[in-house]
C-alpha cells in the first residue's frame, strides 16, 4: 500500500506532563514508539526519521511557579525549542508529527507551523480534536494546568510568554480554526469560545450531522485561505471505551470508525502540513491500547486505507 503524502516524515517526542494534573502522559511518545510507530510508517512507503526528542524537566526538578499556570516558564522554554524543531522540519520539506506528551506542547508545535507559513507569506489553519476546548486562561483556569490552555494562547489569550512566544500573536485566525468534539467545557471557557468566535463542533453536532459532514464543514474553514493546517489530537477525543489511556478521559467521545473515518478525510483532500498526537497516558492504559490506537490513527491520516 502506497503512501499517499511522499513529503518525508519527522518524528518528534516532546515527554512532558507539566502542563497535566497527573503523572504518566510523559512516556506518551514511548508508548507510540513501543507500538511500532515508524517501522509502520515505513512499511506504508513513508521516509521517516525519528528526530528524538526534545528536552523537557520533570516535576520534581522544576519550580511550578503561580497556581494560575503551573510549570510556564519550564513550559514555555520547552515549546521554544519544540517550535524551532517544527519550523526546522517544515523548511526542509517534511511533515513534522509531534508525539505527546500533555497538549501544552501545542503551543509550540503551532508557533513553529504558523512562524512557517508566515515566512511564506500565508496564514496557518488549525484543526483541534478535543473532548476540552482548551481555551482556559490563568484568569478562566479551575486547576492552574496550561494543558488547558493551549488553544486559548494559540489565539493571543492569556500569559504574554506563552501568547507571545516565537514572537508573534495570535499564531492562527479565529475564523480558520475548528474544534471538533468538546463536549466537557469549563464556564471561563465557554465565554471564551463565544468572545473568540472559533467555531466549535461539539459531540452533538456530531451525532446530528455525522462525523462526514462535519468533518466537510471544518476542513473548508481550516483550508479556505490558508498555506495548509495544522492538526493537533488530543487522543481523548476518542471516546474511553477505546482509548482508556489518557489524562483526562471524558465519556461520549467518537468511536474507533469515527476516529479514523475523521483523519481518512483529513488525509483525502490534503492541506495537513504538521500535527501533534498528545495525552497518551501509558499507566492508565490497558496494555498499551490508548498508544496502539493513536499509531493507527497517523497511519490513516498519513494515506493507510482499508482498499
Amino acid at each position: 500500500m502506497a503512501a499517499s503524502d511522499t513529503r518525508p516524515v519527522h518524528l518528534i517526542g516532546v515527554p512532558i506532563d507539566l502542563g497535566a494534573g497527573r503523572r504518566g502522559v510523559d512516556m506518551g511518545p514511548s508508548a507510540l514508539r513501543i507500538a511500532g510507530l515508524c517501522d509502520r510508517l515505513i512499511h506504508l512507503g513513508h521516509d521517516v526519521t525519528d528526530t528524538g526528542d526534545v528536552a523537557v524537566r520533570i516535576p520534581e526538578s522544576a519550580d511550578a511557579g503561580s497556581e494560575r499556570a503551573r510549570f510556564r516558564d519550564e513550559i514555555a522554554g520547552t515549546n521554544r525549542a519544540l517550535a524551532d524543531r517544527v519550523a526546522t522540519s517544515l523548511e526542509a520539506g517534511a511533515l513534522p508529527i509531534v508525539l505527546g506528551g500533555d497538549h501544552s506542547l501545542s503551543i509550540g508545535s503551532i508557533a513553529g507551523a504558523a512562524s512557517w507559513a508566515a515566512r511564506e507569506g500565508d496564514d496557518l489553519g488549525l484543526l483541534w480534536f478535543d473532548a476540552h476546548a482548551d481555551m482556559n486562561t490563568p484568569e478562566t483556569t479551575i486547576s492552574g494546568n496550561i494543558h488547558g490552555m493551549g488553544l486559548a494562547a494559540s489565539l493571543g489569550y492569556g500569559d504574554p510568554v506563552l501568547t507571545e512566544l516565537g514572537g508573534s500573536t495570535p499564531k492562527v485566525k479565529p475564523e480558520k480554526v475548528a474544534l471538533i468534539g468538546a463536549r466537557d467545557v469549563d464556564p471561563g471557557e465557554r465565554e471564551m469560545v463565544h468572545e473568540s468566535g472559533i467555531r466549535v463542533f461539539t459531540m452533538r453536532e456530531i451525532d446530528e450531522k455525522g462525523i462526514v459532514r462535519v468533518l466537510e464543514e471544518a476542513l473548508a474553514i481550516v483550508r479556505q485561505g490558508t498555506l495548509g493546517f495544522h492538526v493537533s489530537w488530543d487522543m481523548d477525543f476518542v471516546d474511553p471505551n477505546y482509548a482508556p489511556g489518557v489524562g483526562t478521559p471524558v465519556i461520549g467521545g467518537v468511536n474507533y470508525r469515527e476516529g479514523h473515518l475523521a483523519l481518512e478525510l483529513v488525509s483525502d483532500g490534503g492541506g495537513m502540513v504538521s500535527m501533534d498526537c498528545v495525552e497518551t497516558n501509558p499507566i492508565l492504559d490497558d496494555r498499551n491500547r490508548t498508544g496502539t490506537l493513536g499509531v493507527e490513527l497517523i497511519l490513516s491520516v498519513l494515506g493507510k486505507s482499508i482498499l
